[in-house]
C-alpha cells in the first residue's frame, strides 16, 4: 500500500519539477483527436524539444499547488495533456494553436508562461507572436535603418555635387 503512495508522490514531484523548470506550459483537452492526429501532434512537439504528457488530474493539481500555481487547478478537469517547454516560451503555444486551427477537437485550456498562469486568450496571443528569429530580424532592420538612410543621403549629396561639377 505504501509503495503505491510513494509512486504517486514521485509522480507529483516529477510534475512539480517540470512546472518549475519549464519556461512555458500549455494545458490542452485532446478529447476527440484520433490516434494518428495525436501521433502527428506529439511528433511536431518532440521536434521542437517540447515534452507532451498526460497525467492524472488529481496528481497534476497537487503538483500545481506545490509549484505555487494553484489557479491552474480549475482548468484540470476532463482529459488533459500538458506540453512542457524548457527552451522556448513561444513554441508550445504556437504549435498547439496552429494544430488546434486545423483540428477543432484540440482545445487549449490554459497555460503557464514563465511562472504566471495564462488564460486561453493570452496563450493564443503568445502564439501569434513572430518567432525569435523573426523578432531578431525586425530588430536588426530597425537598427540598420539610420545607417542605411545616412548612406543614401551621403550618396545623394555626392551625386548632386558630381552633377554640378560636370
Amino acid at each position: 500500500m505504501s509503495s503505491v503512495i510513494e509512486q504517486k508522490q514521485q509522480i507529483v514531484e516529477e510534475i512539480t519539477g517540470k512546472f518549475k523548470a519549464s519556461l512555458s506550459t500549455v494545458v490542452v483537452d485532446y478529447r476527440g483527436l484520433t490516434v494518428s492526429e495525436v501521433t502527428e501532434l506529439r511528433k511536431q512537439l518532440r521536434e521542437a524539444g517540447i515534452e507532451f504528457k498526460v497525467y492524472k488530474n488529481s496528481m497534476t493539481r497537487r503538483a500545481a499547488e506545490s509549484a505555487e500555481l494553484a489557479g491552474l487547478s480549475e482548468f484540470l478537469t476532463g482529459p488533459n495533456a500538458i506540453a512542457f517547454s524548457t527552451e522556448d516560451v513561444v513554441a508550445p503555444a504556437k504549435i498547439l494553436n496552429d494544430f488546434a486551427k486545423k483540428h477543432e477537437a484540440l482545445e487549449i485550456k490554459a497555460g503557464v508562461i514563465e511562472g504566471n498562469i495564462a488564460t486561453v486568450e493570452e496563450v493564443k496571443a503568445l502564439a501569434e507572436l513572430p518567432s525569435r528569429e523573426g523578432l531578431l530580424s525586425m530588430l536588426l532592420s530597425v537598427l540598420q535603418a539610420p545607417i542605411r538612410n545616412l548612406a543614401l543621403a551621403t550618396k545623394a549629396v555626392a551625386d548632386q555635387k558630381e552633377e554640378q561639377g560636370a
